[in-house]
């Protein structure tokens, strides 16, 4: 099984810039798109016709946006856009998501393998905006408590859950090039952020496959930053996951980091990553 997955950064701009090559060389079974920042019927077109889509829009024009892109011939079992499939209504009924939510989460089953898929795209925050970060601490609520959820309604049919994308925080200084002048200081290398990752890869069980494969070593990113030379100097951020239940970990045997041979060939500020289930 070979899934993907990339924050394309707004699907028209990667597809005039090489995304179809790349999805047609790498033949993907399951691809976990974000930050696609365009309507269904245009994702489905520049995806092409060897794949089912299941996609969220951002409420809000021209940002964020999600989508599972699953290979013909799997068939798509349970679907759910947003966090609200785990949520309590409120006292009008309602499950409301707030708008800047909203694009952000996608869950889609796909039976013949087992496993539930999660292509997710987290807030980035602004460590000097109390009301951004605010918003990214309440979604990460959510989130977790969705992951608890999700564990919860494994069954012998489908008994993985597999969340990838783009989680705007790293780990550890593995993760970042420049940790020091980085750490509580700017948005994703938070304690406090940092502390909702431990808690997923700890009290929740959930593991951190890309990095149980390749081991502890520096890297490999899969951003950089569009300023200066970031790209060419390798000055990147690891914040692109797949996270997993233990057994699909356990699975994992390959994984790589489709980084652009140089800055003029990159289709995104995000490099793909790519691994094999057995």
């Amino acid at each position: 099984m070979l899934v993907a997955t990339v924050n394309v950064n707004g699907i028209r701009a990667a597809a005039r810039k090489g995304m179809g090559e790349w999805i047609a060389s790498t033949g993907a079974d399951v691809l976990l798109l974000q930050e696609v920042r365009a309507p269904e019927e245009l994702v489905a077109d520049l995806i092409g016709d060897g794949y089912a889509i299941v996609q969220q829009a951002s409420v809000l024009k021209g940002r964020a946006g999600v989508a599972v892109a699953v290979k013909a011939g799997y068939a798509i079992g349970r679907t759910a856009l947003g966090l609200n499939a785990g949520l309590v209504p409120d006292e009008s009924g309602k499950l409301a998501e707030p708008a800047v939510d909203t694009g952000r989460w996608v869950e889609v089953d796909i039976p013949e393998l087992g496993t539930t898929f999660v292509s997710a795209y987290l807030h980035s925050g602004v460590a000097d905006s109390e009301e951004k970060m605010a918003a990214k601490y309440a979604h990460l609520e959510r989130v977790t408590e969705r992951l608890g959820q999700l564990k919860s309604m494994r069954t012998p049919d489908l008994p993985h859950v597999l969340v990838a994308g783009d989680f705007n925080i790293v780990r550890t200084a593995r993760d970042i090039k420049n940790w020091k002048p980085n750490h509580n200081k700017t948005a994703g290398v938070l304690d406090a952020e940092i502390a909702y990752l431990e808690r997923w890869f700890g009290e929740l069980g959930y593991v951190d496959a890309h990095r149980r494969v390749v081991g502890d070593v520096q890297g490999p990113y899969t951003w950089w930053s569009q300023r200066g030379k970031a790209f060419d100097n390798d000055a990147g951020w690891r914040i692109d996951y797949h996270m997993t239940t233990p057994a699909l970990a356990d699975a994992a045997i390959d994984a790589r980091v489709d980084r652009a041979s140089q800055y003029d060939a990159r289709w995104s500020d995000h490099a793909p990553l790519v691994m094999t289930y057995r």
